[in-house]
């Protein structure tokens, strides 16, 4: 069991109402607190068979025991010191939370222009984008994917975990096998990792789910939506002027690649109900993307 997977399990106790606003803040800190540490774990945080029950069983019933579970194993052990935490909100790609009256952020480029036709462009990993055999234990579950049959949108994420600290090439690769596992915990249909390409602190860009197949980042909007997503939990600390710069050039190649306009690149916020990609990454991203940004004439 690894953090990732833990994180999975509190948010759906906390989407059943299991687990209260205080309880599902304090108990993230804490998995913020070991993923900053190096530790992708979660032995000791709480009872293994607790999150297989609820990562597995899917049941109301199931959700809420375990819930209660994992408030009382993280929530009652972590906040002794009586602090008050920042809401975290949910931001596992492809099913957002119900967030109460938040709307999706309007893009500054306005909505998304229909695309006439999809661009198939590439298949493999463009030149410079580390292959998934550098990171992933498995390959995707390819009869239960759907073909991505090209590309007309473009939509960027957070991974919403701490990247402070995250330099070497090895502990990228861990960080990001375990988001597949954690994704492929969700149930049949979640084929592999969400996202096609993963950028990292240092500028490195990561090959994800193949582009060939569908991914699964924006609830019900995956149809030709390359999924790009910064590691970093972009609420809390400011993306690296490396990853940005990667952001930019990256998305910009994949733009002329696929023919994709700069009214069809967004972020998840601008689509779904959620934070995703943190404060500070949608400042930068409304910013690169307007007449002088760095994205727009790269």
């Amino acid at each position: 069991m690894n953090v990732h997977e833990l994180r999975l399990a509190l948010e759906q106790g906390y989407a059943e109402r299991s687990l209260t606003r205080e309880q599902y803040v304090h108990a993230c800190a804490r998995l913020e607190t070991r993923l900053a540490r190096g530790e992708d774990s979660a032995s000791g945080l709480v009872d293994e068979s607790t999150i297989a029950g609820i990562l597995a069983g899917g049941s109301r019933r199931g959700i809420l025991l375990g819930g209660a579970s994992i408030a009382l194993g993280l929530f009652l052990a972590g906040c002794s010191s009586g602090g008050k935490g920042k809401d975290i909100a949910m931001r596992w790609p492809d099913q957002e939370p119900e967030l109460g009256k938040l709307k999706p952020v309007p893009s500054p480029l306005g909505g998304r222009t229909p695309a006439t036709n999809v661009a198939s462009g590439p298949v493999g990993a463009p030149r410079g984008v580390i292959p998934r055999a550098r990171w992933a234990s498995a390959g995707p579950k390819m009869s239960m994917s759907r073909p991505m049959n090209g590309v007309n949108q473009i939509t960027v994420h957070h991974d919403a975990y701490t990247s402070v600290g995250l330099v070497r090439e090895s502990a990228v690769a861990t960080r990001i096998e375990s988001i597949r596992r954690a994704h492929r915990q969700r149930g049949s249909e979640w084929v592999d990792i969400g996202y096609h390409y993963v950028i990292d602190p240092s500028g490195r860009v990561w090959e994800g789910r193949p582009i060939r197949i569908e991914g699964a980042h924006v609830s019900k909007t995956n149809e030709h939506n390359l999924g790009v997503c910064v590691l970093g939990n972009f609420d809390n600390q400011r993306p690296t002027s490396e990853a940005l710069s990667a952001v930019d050039s990256f998305v910009a190649y994949q733009m002329r690649q696929h023919r994709v306009s700069m009214r069809n690149v967004r972020t998840h916020q601008e689509i779904k109900p959620t934070a995703c990609p943190g404060r500070n990454l949608q400042r930068y991203m409304v910013e690169t993307r307007s007449g002088r940004g760095r994205m727009a004439n790269a």
